[in-house]
């Protein structure tokens, strides 16, 4: 299975004219989970089916920031596609996939933005079409403006999502608790489609990789017997 989010990434370093730098960009880190080589979790990486399949569209340099939850998505879905967005083109890949009949495409974003006759609860394809979730991978003010912005998403049903809990991401500062990161979003798209043990696969890789990050930031001991790793483990080959 490929991880298309580390293929943006490469795309996206090979058209840039300076270095991307972030805190701690001088320590070595593993190439395929970007953590430090000491708290490496590609052993820990879940190997489940899902039917569903996951694009994310993401803004500039997501997919360069460590801290990225995109990244943990390619890896847990098999049928995972990534793309740069841009106001004035667009992929040709992206709208392939988009018009290729296997796909019933959803948008995921809130109602409050979308024409009533567009938004629906529930996944519910067509006949012989597997649901295909379109996340906007950004900061919200950057994920509102590529939904106004995307004309060729206008033909497609935004699925809104009601989650229960305040996001447990605790990587990145966000204002607002009901707001999740993408990979929180996408656990709750494949729950939608059916795919209950994917969506615990990600849940708990997505903790496991909040675990390893925060302990490498503040230089605490890797301990592989805690509770999130104890709660992944059944879903690693």
């Amino acid at each position: 299975m490929s991880n298309s989010v580390a293929r943006l990434r490469g795309e996206r370093l090979a058209r840039s004219t300076k270095p991307f730098v972030t805190r701690g960009s001088r320590m070595p880190r593993c190439p395929q989970c970007r953590l430090e080589q000491s708290y490496c979790m590609c052993a820990w990486r879940p190997q489940v089916p899902a039917r569903a399949g996951v694009c994310l569209l993401m803004h500039d340099i997501e997919a360069l920031k460590p801290s990225n939850t995109g990244w943990l998505i390619a890896d847990v879905v098999a049928d995972n596609s990534a793309f740069g967005w841009s106001r004035v083109e667009v992929d040709e890949r992206l709208l392939a996939l988009l018009d290729d009949p296997q796909w019933q495409p959803y948008i995921i974003f809130p109602a409050e933005y979308a024409a009533p006759e567009r938004v629906v609860q529930t996944v519910a394809p067509a006949p012989g079409k597997r649901p295909l979730f379109i996340l906007l991978d950004a900061t919200w003010t950057e994920a509102r403006k590529m939904f106004r912005k995307s004309p060729y998403l206008d033909r497609f049903p935004v699925l809104s999502l009601t989650p229960e809990q305040h996001s447990r991401y605790r990587l990145r500062r966000s204002t607002r608790g009901e707001h999740l990161c993408t990979a929180e979003v996408a656990a709750l798209c494949l729950e939608l489609a059916g795919d209950s043990r994917a969506a615990e696969a990600l849940d708990a890789y997505l903790d496991v990789f909040s675990e390893r990050y925060l302990g490498f930031k503040r230089s605490l001991p890797l301990d592989e017997q805690s509770a999130a790793h104890q709660r992944l483990r059944p879903f690693v080959a």
